[in-house]
């Protein structure tokens, strides 16, 4: 079991770089394949990047590609998404979730845990 929060969602403007963090309660967050979903005023909720137990294997969504970087630090039981050149599109709030698995997945079925989310707008 893991309890999770994010952070650093914030107003900023288009072409503007950010970095979202998650972090992780518990001694076995390396357990865990995490992801990053994010949730557009009447969307569903949309997966964004993922990284395995050990960080060797990532993936992200086509819209995100060559902009979004997802890393994790295990020994500080954290997980980050970087962006950069966001666009307006981008604006949604952001979640992090993890999942006892050794790999990611794109569905949201697929994670146990949530955090609350953090809000990222991108507006000029």
């Amino acid at each position: 079991q893991v309890q999770l929060r994010e952070s650093g969602g914030r107003l900023v403007r288009p072409g503007d770089s950010l970095t979202l963090s998650c972090a992780a309660s518990g001694r076995t967050f390396s357990n865990y394949a995490m992801g990053w979903f994010r949730q557009a005023p009447g969307k569903e909720r949309e997966f964004v990047a993922g990284i395995s137990r050990g960080g060797s294997s990532t993936g992200y969504a086509d819209s995100v590609k060559g902009r979004f970087t997802i890393s994790r630090d295990n020994a500080e039981n954290t997980v980050v998404l970087q962006m950069n050149s966001l666009k307006p599109e981008d604006t949604a709030v952001y979640y992090c979730a993890a999942r006892r698995s050794i790999l990611w997945n794109f569905g949201t079925d697929g994670y146990d845990y949530w955090g609350r989310g953090t809000q990222v707008t991108v507006s000029s």
